[in-house]
């Protein structure tokens, strides 16, 4: 009976690892296809090592003066509203941290609705108003909707954030003669880089991946972000140049790739604290 068990368990854990190994699969070989094929200037669909490797598919994304002008307008669009969600969203999660509202509890549920909101539900009515504005077409009316849309979901996880920070610490500076704003800057800040730099990232990541949005407030291809500029690859004749496409797609990704890899250790505190008790 005991070796029955046992043979069953061993059963088991094959399987989940087997499990495993095709998932990790299924992430692995479409990165390793845009990494061979970014070097192949005769990339296709297969993957294989590319005969003749070269940096030219690279250089003709750097030497295109529409894709440079590209990542620039995601840097605007991308950095403005991490800033606009980062900030609205510590003044927003302040008061609901600290505070016995008696509100509170329905405008968290409001937070929790809004979050699940599809945002290309609401793209018609919302092309119709910044028409009706006359704010179509610019990068920084797109980046206030963007942010105005993941706001919710900053506001949520940065009072999350904060519940973990000690109140006792704003108590004894408060004795100390310190006000709210400089207890906030000196004392609340520092601590809450970690959960301040999760949300930078998610609401970054987010925007900087963003096609629907862009592609319908901004009508100039001159202001189209590198989410719509990756579309040039795929021509109307269906053709799909794969050397361009997986060399512009390793650019694409950099980005998030460095900024995570800077941020990934406050990440890590941030999630810890997200899920500490008050």
């Amino acid at each position: 009976m005991t070796g029955r068990k046992t043979k069953q368990k061993r059963t088991i854990v094959v399987a989940q690892y087997g499990a495993l190994l095709l998932v990790f699969a299924g992430f692995l070989l479409p990165i390793l296809w845009v990494l061979l094929a970014s070097f192949d200037p005769h990339a296709g669909q297969l993957i294989k090592l590319p005969a003749e490797p070269t940096l030219r598919n690279y250089l003709a994304v750097f030497q295109d003066q529409s894709n440079i002008r590209g990542f620039i307008n995601s840097f605007v669009i991308s950095g403005l509203q991490s800033l606009v969600v980062v900030a609205l969203s510590f003044v927003a999660a302040y008061p609901l941290s600290r505070y016995k509202l008696s509100w509170k509890r329905r405008f968290l549920y409001v937070i929790v609705f809004m979050t699940a909101l599809p945002l290309n539900a609401i793209m018609v009515p919302v092309f119709k108003l910044f028409i009706g504005l006359n704010i179509q077409n610019s990068l920084v009316s797109t980046s206030l909707f963007m942010a105005a849309a993941n706001l919710p979901y900053g506001i949520w996880m940065m009072k999350n954030f904060m519940d973990a920070v000690p109140v006792s610490l704003e108590e004894a500076a408060w004795v100390d003669g310190v006000g709210t704003f400089q207890t906030m800057l000196h004392i609340i800040v520092p601590l809450m880089v970690p959960g301040l730099s999760t949300v930078l990232i998610y609401v970054f990541t987010n925007a900087w991946g963003n096609f629907f949005v862009p592609f319908i407030l901004l009508q100039d291809a001159a202001k189209y972000p590198a989410s719509v500029r990756i579309y040039q690859y795929f021509q109307h004749s269906g053709l799909v140049e794969y050397g361009g496409l997986a060399a512009y797609s390793v650019v694409y990704t950099l980005p998030c790739v460095i900024l995570y890899g800077f941020t990934q250790k406050y990440m890590s505190q941030g999630f810890t604290m997200g899920g500490a008790d008050k």
